[in-house]
């Protein structure tokens, strides 16, 4: 079973794994995420070829306050793994897997969008679904929802891209 050659190959470096409703879910710290992912992505026992998507939960009143949350999918094995890593509030950051999957690229910009949270090591972190003087990110939980975002005249990107917004 996937969960058990997890826990015995990533002893050191799991908080938590479980196999839950069919679904096989790690738990990993930040620090140990980029080489679990990297191990996840390159050993041929797991062989986790295809990230299938990236996102964050907000669980607003709990430390660490956010999770960032890893789909991955071997083709060659047809497993399925959920990857989970603590993210504290108030140094929101985790490292980039872009280097590993490039469909991160605007997975990890998205959530940096909405959430707010740092893709260390990204090549482009910028928003992608939100104009930049946007304030805020709206799917943090403590999000004022009758919020007043500034009107922005309409540009044409291509006639006048814009910059990097770091």
């Amino acid at each position: 079973m996937l969960i058990d050659t997890l826990k015995q190959r990533f002893t050191a470096e799991l908080i938590a794994a479980e196999s839950s409703l069919g679904d096989q879910v790690i738990t990993v710290s930040r620090e140990a995420a980029p080489g679990v992912l990297r191990a996840l992505r390159d050993e041929p026992d797991f062989d986790f070829n295809v990230l299938i998507d990236l996102t964050a939960v907000d669980w607003l009143g709990r430390e660490p306050r956010f999770e960032v949350v890893y789909q991955l999918k071997s083709l060659a094995r047809n497993h399925r793994l959920r990857v989970k890593v603590p993210v504290p509030g108030d140094d929101a950051w985790v490292a980039s897997a872009v280097e590993l999957w490039n469909s991160a690229d605007w997975l990890e910009r998205e959530c940096y969008d909405m959430f707010g949270i740092d893709f260390r090591g990204h090549p482009d972190l910028r928003r992608i679904l939100l104009y930049d003087s946007f304030v805020g990110h709206p799917l943090r939980k403590d999000y004022p929802v009758d919020r007043r975002q500034p009107i922005v005249e309409e540009v044409d990107p291509v006639a006048t891209p814009r910059p990097p917004s770091r």
